[in-house]
């Protein structure tokens, strides 16, 4: 039997789902001009990775404190904060590159970091606005936003930023574009009623208490946990370093910085486009076939990469790379439980 769905979770799905349209464009921009900014407002090509490192890393720290925060006044405050903190972090880089200053733009890769990293707990409060039987397609379909936002790289950031200089000089102006992203983002969040986490609380499953939760150490114990935890970790951590090494790879091999962004906007269709169907699809195949499947993609795409140079090669092992980890992060995660 269908469980209908509450036209307030509809409205707000497509609101939350609109909110990761406008946060995919900063994250674009993150993941095309991170591995750039800092060697060029230093001109030492041996911290390349320190700018992706910089924001991934602020990310990871920031999530645990913000889920707790959101566990007491609600999730629409933190991240409608996680958004202004992007729009923040996106003029604190500016202004580095306009000094420069190497510290600067650290401190806004930071906070640009931490509000990307909030951000993303859009999906869990999605997820749980819907009933507990139909939660892996919602966040499937607020999910879906985030393909729907990789239309901003050809379209806008590669037009607007081709053959723009690779210097500090000529970064200040791509950061600043990141901040009318995050305003937009802030204000459709502000529409978002009620808080998913009234709405949760609304269903009765979530009123009975929950058993105790396992420590890790037994979990870590269980069939399957190990290498679960081994492939999300291996496909996450290379996904993200690569994608993020991506823009100064190709500005290097001669291509323009509007260039980046298509790259970048190919992977991301690779990471999500398949988001509605790929749990249909591990679910057929099983789940230890398509964890194999997914990092043996991810490894070749890898190899292609150094081995094709240009646009439509380069865009190709991207897309690789994000089927690559859409397929390995799904088949590792456990199913969902009403």
């Amino acid at each position: 039997m269908s469980v209908a769905i509450a036209p307030e979770v509809k409205r707000n799905a497509f609101l939350l789902a609109g909110g990761l349209v406008c946060n995919s464009g900063m994250f674009q921009l993150a993941a095309a001009l991170s591995s750039l900014t800092l060697v060029a407002v230093t001109g030492i090509t041996g911290i390349l990775g320190l700018g992706p490192a910089i924001f991934l890393a602020s990310g990871a720290i920031a999530v645990g404190p913000a889920g707790r925060l959101m566990d007491r006044v609600g999730r629409m405050p933190v991240i409608r904060g996680g958004f202004a903190a992007g729009a923040v972090g996106c003029g604190v880089v500016a202004a580095g590159c306009a000094v420069p200053s190497a510290v600067i733009v650290a401190i806004g890769l930071s906070v640009l970091g931490g509000a990307g990293g909030v951000i993303q707990l859009t999906r869990a409060a999605a997820a749980e606005m819907f009933p507990p039987e139909r939660r892996a397609r919602g966040m499937s379909f607020v999910l879906f936003g985030a393909v729907s936002g990789a239309v901003w790289g050809p379209v806008v950031f590669g037009p607007l930023f081709a053959h723009r200089a690779i210097d500090a000089n000529g970064l200040v102006g791509p950061w600043l574009v990141g901040i009318p992203f995050m305003i937009v983002g802030f204000a459709i969040m502000r529409f978002v009623r009620r808080d998913p986490k009234e709405i949760a609380a609304s269903y009765p499953a979530e009123r009975i208490e929950p058993a105790t939760a396992a420590p890790l150490r037994e979990l870590l114990k269980r069939p399957g946990v190990p290498a679960a935890v081994l492939a999300v970790v291996a496909s996450f951590s290379i996904m993200a370093s690569v994608m993020n090494l991506a823009g100064y790879v190709a500005v290097g091999r001669g291509h323009h910085q509007g260039d980046v962004f298509t790259m970048i906007s190919v992977h991301i269709l690779g990471m999500y486009g398949l988001i509605l169907i790929v749990g249909d699809i591990v679910d057929r195949f099983g789940r230890r076939r398509c964890l194999v499947a997914g990092l043996l993609i991810m490894a070749l795409s890898n190899v292609a990469l150094g081995w094709l140079g240009g646009l439509a090669g380069m865009s190709l092992a991207l897309l690789g790379l994000g089927l690559g980890w859409n397929l390995s992060y799904i088949a590792a995660t456990p199913s969902w439980s009403p």
